[in-house]
């Protein structure tokens, strides 16, 4: 039996793009890093905003373990169900009480890996949620690292760069990895905390970045320049994969290794 795992975490799918080059390049990426488990957040997999059942259906299909999502999960009424029916699928875990969904799994793999996944929202910036510190800590009273689950992967979808550092540290020696989603650009910041959970401030989008976010340049810049509201359109051109491999150690769930992968695209830095 291994004595690590790794577990590839890919950023903000967005929108076409973004689910062309997850289908196109997943397989190899697995084979290339033996990856035991793949989370993906897929809150703009649809359009850019929202995800439907469908296209949550297709990532599943194509090898994703676990989806995570954020504040536009909700985008489609559709998904309220199929959160509920879904498990593979969360939102984040400190919505109020009576939100569709849960904001934590546990998944068996084979060789009896159990991963768990817990999904956070921030709220610097953001929509005024339960603290997410809090929810975090009431579930860890009950999931154990090393004992319950051999890693524990937290996305902590926010917009604060000092709130996501903040509640890296505040697991620290807890859960397996904090990454932060949501902003759409990945940082340079992936590390291991002292007490042994990896850390990245954010993986990063994985959709076009000749776009403003995801998003059609020419959509987005009245915004800017005219102060006029606009219709914002997904960028269709050829998407980076953005994610990160998290190696850790299957005795006692801390990360040993933390490497972002970018690929296709025209960021500096990605392979071809």
């Amino acid at each position: 039996m291994p004595t690590t795992e790794a577990i590839l975490f890919i950023g903000d799918i967005f929108g076409k793009s973004g689910r062309t080059i997850l289908k196109n390049r997943l397989n190899d990426y697995k084979k290339r890093y033996h990856i035991k488990a793949v989370v993906a957040n897929c809150e703009n997999a649809s359009g850019g905003i929202g995800v439907t059942p469908a296209i949550a259906r297709e990532l599943l299909s194509q090898g994703v373990d676990v989806l995570t999502s954020g504040n536009h999960v909700w985008r489609y009424r559709e998904i309220f169900r199929f959160l509920e029916e879904e498990k593979r699928m969360i939102r984040p875990l400190n919505y109020p009480p009576g939100a569709p969904g849960h904001g934590m799994i546990v998944v068996e793999l084979d060789m009896g890996f159990r991963l768990a996944v817990l999904n956070l929202q921030g709220r610097v910036f953001m929509d005024p949620l339960d603290c997410p510190f809090r929810a975090a800590d009431a579930c860890l009273s009950k999931l154990t690292l090393g004992r319950d689950a051999h890693a524990i992967i937290v996305d902590f979808h926010a917009e604060a760069t000092s709130e996501k550092m903040a509640l890296g540290y505040h697991l620290d020696g807890r859960v397996s990895a904090v990454v932060g989603t949501h902003t759409h650009v990945p940082t340079a910041d992936a590390r291991i905390l002292p007490r042994g959970t990896g850390f990245i401030t954010d993986v990063g989008m994985t959709g076009s970045y000749d776009s403003i976010i995801g998003m059609e340049t020419s959509s987005v810049m009245p915004r800017f320049l005219k102060g006029l509201p606009t219709r914002f359109e997904p960028e269709t051109s050829e998407a980076t994969l953005a994610a990160v491999v998290i190696e850790i150690d299957r005795a006692n769930g801390r990360c040993l290794k933390m490497t972002p992968v970018l690929a296709g695209g025209h960021l500096l830095g990605s392979h071809p």
